[in-house]
């Protein structure tokens, strides 16, 4: 079986309102892909800046190994952004992701994020509260088939170096 190691680091992000962030990550791949070794999922702390608020620093480690035995379903890394207030309350603050490079070496990946708008009603109950709309199905996230149809809200862009290595695929053909 032909296969992929990802190594990496989410280093941050920047470019949202505030900078009390979080994030949720999880690999997503089709049903040839099998994880051998590493976490799918995971969640990094939350950072708290102190004079610098325009970047916000995880250094949150990555380290996954797959088997395949297609390249169908080639894997992604799907992110859930949320700022955290001084109450501990956590508001979703974007949602993106990235597919996983095919080249093999270290690849600096920017993931441009965005939210739901919602109705106006949405956006009223968001400024007062802190309650942004949120996604029934975390699918729509990397599915393109229904995400057209929603009306978002540009957020900030997470910054992420991975570096991938690939075994096996030339005796499947492939030439990566």
């Amino acid at each position: 079986m032909a296969e992929l190691f990802c190594i990496g680091t989410l280093q941050g992000a920047s470019g949202y309102p505030h900078a009390e962030l979080c994030a949720k990550w999880a690999f997503v791949s089709g049903d040839a892909w099998e994880l051998v070794e590493g976490e799918e999922s995971g969640q990094t702390q939350v950072d708290v800046p102190g004079e610098d608020e325009r970047y916000t620093v995880w250094s949150h480690p990555i380290d996954v190994h797959y088997t395949t035995r297609s390249l169908s379903g080639w894997p992604k890394l799907v992110f859930q952004v949320f700022r955290q207030d001084m109450f501990g309350r956590n508001e979703l603050y974007g949602y993106g992701f990235v597919h996983v490079p095919t080249t093999p070496g270290t690849h600096v990946l920017e993931v441009a994020t965005w939210r739901p708008a919602g109705t106006l009603m949405d956006q009223v109950w968001s400024f007062f509260l802190g309650a942004t709309p949120q996604l029934k199905s975390m699918d729509l996230i990397h599915n393109p088939s229904d995400r057209f149809r929603l009306h978002t809200i540009a957020m900030g862009k997470i910054h992420i170096t991975l570096s991938i290595a690939v075994r096996g695929f030339e005796k499947h053909g492939v030439s990566l």
